[in-house]
Formats: structure tokens, sequence, C-alpha cells
């Protein structure tokens, strides 16, 4: 059977690929799983999946990416970015299925100062970002197939970020405080989801941890910036540091991500952000 299975298939990035993948004849029959589909933290809902697809890869593209709630209900993040994860991967093990598992960022501590590597120390400062690597682990060890993809800042049309929040803010303020002591990079979700299902269509089988952002560096002032500019907004954008939002969970301070490896394996070209935000914008 040529299928795959996508797990949080109406999520941003699940819709992201769905476009993907309807644009252009794929060798595969991609199959996109909401939750009420398939909830990942019940072993019995995935085993049916499986039994019932045998899928040749399966994106997990579900997680709790909730960041400050994760801090009080680290019962529930730890269920779904570890113990399902775990499960899933045991699945795709017994079905021979290779895994392709979205992961962040966040399992750095960002004091390093440079961009990173996949070979970088990680040290997660808040449960997501260490509930997230417990996944990632969880993978390595009871798999050898698995493509794991750590991102960050995700936004695009689709679902709820950082860009159509700005945008919605604009709409009733005159006036936003951003702030410009975290730096990152952007993504735009839709150029992740071709570079996912480019690794697909590559069969190359070069498994391991991969970094994958748009190119460039910008703080959360400069993204909110970038998103009035292009969408001609006229706001007062204010930079502010950190401390001047208390919130439950830290957050890493630098997490540029270093994407050497993955353009040289896959041979793919990386757009700069503010590119990939202008083409954003203008579909918004």
């Amino acid at each position: 059977m040529n299928h795959i299975i996508v797990i949080g298939g109406n999520g941003q990035l699940g819709q992201c690929l769905q476009e993907v993948v309807n644009k252009a004849p794929q060798p595969y029959t991609y199959i996109f799983l909401a939750q009420a589909d398939l909830n990942i933290t019940l072993d019995s809902q995935i085993k049916a999946v499986f039994e019932r697809y045998q899928p040749v890869f399966c994106i997990n593209c579900a997680a709790y990416t909730a960041v400050d709630q994760a801090e009080e209900d680290q019962e529930a993040a730890y269920q779904v970015n570890e113990h399902a994860v775990k499960n899933l991967a045991e699945v795709c093990a017994a079905y021979q299925t290779t895994l392709i598992h979205i992961s962040t960022d966040f399992v750095f501590d960002g004091l390093l100062g440079i961009p990173l590597t996949e070979e970088a120390v990680t040290n997660p400062i808040n449960v997501y970002g260490q509930s997230k690597l417990n996944g990632e682990r969880a993978i390595a060890q009871v798999l050898e197939n698995y493509y794991i993809i750590r991102t960050s800042w995700l936004y695009s049309e689709k679902a709820n970020n950082f860009c159509k929040t700005m945008l919605k803010l604009a709409q009733v303020k005159e006036h936003l405080q951003v702030i410009y002591d975290q730096v990152g990079t952007p993504t735009y979700a839709m150029d992740l989801a071709r570079v996912i299902i480019t690794i697909i269509n590559a069969n190359q089988k070069a498994y391991g941890i991969y970094h994958y952002s748009n190119e460039g560096v910008a703080s959360w002032y400069d993204f909110a910036k970038a998103i009035f500019e292009f969408a001609e907004v006229d706001i007062e954008v204010e930079a502010v540091n950190s401390s001047a939002f208390i919130t439950k969970a830290k957050r890493p301070h630098y997490s540029v991500l270093d994407k050497a490896k993955i353009k040289n394996t896959f041979d793919i070209t990386i757009p700069y952000w503010k590119e990939s935000l202008n083409r954003c914008i203008n579909r918004i």
C-alpha cells in the first residue's frame, strides 16, 4: 500500500501539507487525520489506523504546544509529546513505517548565541521543551527509520499563530509592545510542508535529526514590524525587554537554527524569512 498518514491533519502544518499535496500529483496517497479521527494518546486508535492503512510514512504534526499552560498541565504535555510519541514510534517499528516527527527549537536553552546545529547540546528551560526532547529520545530508542525535524516560530495563513494575532490586534489597537530580546527565525509553514514532501519523494533514507526554519535572524519585534510593513498597516510598535511580559514558561533568548545539514542532504534552497512572510501576507 502506498499510504502516508498525517497525524494532526487539521492543524496549521497539517493544513499546509494538505494544500501542497493537492497542488501536484503525488506518488503516495495521503490520509489526513484530525484529532477526531485519531487521538494520538490512545494506543488502540494508533494501532487500528496502522492496521487499516499499512502506511509507508507517518507524519506526526500532533503536539501539545501551549507553552505556558504546559507548566501547570505537565501531565498532559508529557502524555502527548513523550508517551504518545513513544507508542507511535513502537507501532511504526512494528509496521516498518518511516516516521517524520516535528520538533522544536525549544529543546535548547538559548544561551549559546550562535546558530544551533543538530549536534548542539540540548538543555530545555521549560516543560514544553523537555517534553518534546523526551519525545525525540523515545523515537531514537525504538526506531531506526525516522526523521525528526526541529523548527521554530511557525506561522501561515492557516490556524492561529503570531502573524495572524498581530494582524488581529492591529485592528483594535493603535500601539503594541513586542519583545526584542528573544531572537530566532520565523518559519512559513507552507515552506516546511514543501520540504517534508521533498524528503519523502527523495527516497534517500538519510535518517536522523534535521533543523529547518527560513533563512535569516529576527527578534519578535522585527517579525511584527515586517508583518505590518507588508500588510501596509499603520501602527506604532514599541520594542520591549521580555521582562515586560511575565510568563509562566521561560523562553530561549537565542534559538536560530543552522540548516546546513538539511540543505546539503536534500539539495534544497531555503527562502529568506521576509520573502516568505511577504508571500504569506499577500495570501492573507
